[in-house]
């Protein structure tokens, strides 16, 4: 890499938010590790500091226009945007969904996107790099209409901006995961994590890591030729799943 470039993790404090920040500050990146919680932020990034990576933390809600604006404005440029922060919700009937829950949701997984895209887009040069995460969940599915909508937009977004920003030399591409073991599935039995086991082709849901390393490729320079994707990492669960 031709100078040391900067990178924004969102969601950086756990899970692959996290997993994604240490893989971009082993391959060199000065890594400005973000989420909603600054103490957990920090003490991700101390953790990667120690082991002599060039890692900060910085506490957002990526839906503050402002504050996004003060996180590029301490940067100055930014190479590589991985926007990973989102929230989940239990499960539950169209019919019985409210206003209130369908607007945060869309809130902070598309609107958050969205805003904090925008003001990095501003510090972006030619070269730059967005990495999306959306899910395969927006492909559809019963029991989550406002998590499949969020995400479906996430896929539709990352679409748009990559027919824009192509001219200026920045790509931007989606991942599009399937179960991963994170601290969203903590709430699941033993019984329910082993139904779900049994639909996934490799048996297992995937790790953080295993995660981490394909949005690293695509926030790679490597990747130069690869715009306007969405990549489904479900293990080919996308191709048909046996019922529970």
């Amino acid at each position: 890499m031709a100078g040391r470039q900067t990178a924004i993790v969102t969601g950086a404090g756990r899970g692959i938010g996290r997993a994604v920040a240490e893989l971009l500050a082993r391959d060199g990146y000065r890594t400005m590790l973000v989420d909603v919680d600054a103490e957990v932020a920090e003490a991700s990034a101390a953790a990667l500091r120690s082991a002599g990576l060039d890692a900060l933390g910085h506490g957002l809600d990526i839906r503050d226009r402002m504050g996004a604006r003060a996180l590029v404005a301490l940067l100055g440029s930014v190479d590589v945007l991985v926007n990973n922060a989102a929230i989940a919700s239990d499960m539950v009937a169209v019919m019985n969904l409210t206003q209130e829950r369908l607007r945060e949701m869309m809130d902070i997984n598309l609107r958050g996107t969205f805003t904090l895209s925008q003001e990095v887009i501003a510090a972006m040069p030619s070269g730059g790099r967005i990495v999306n995460i959306a899910s395969r969940g927006y492909l559809g599915g019963a029991g989550a209409s406002h998590y499949v909508a969020s995400k479906a937009g996430v896929v539709g977004l990352t679409r748009a901006m990559a027919v824009e920003l192509r001219w200026d030399g920045i790509n931007v591409n989606c991942v599009a995961p399937g179960m991963v073991d994170t601290r969203m599935m903590a709430s699941f039995t033993d019984e329910m994590r082993q139904k779900l086991a049994r639909r996934e082709p490799r048996g297992h849901a995937a790790s953080p890591g295993e995660l981490a390393d394909v949005i690293a490729f695509l926030a790679s320079p490597e990747a130069v030729f690869v715009n306007g994707q969405v990549l489904l990492t479900d293990g080919g669960k996308n191709l048909g799943i046996p019922p529970l």
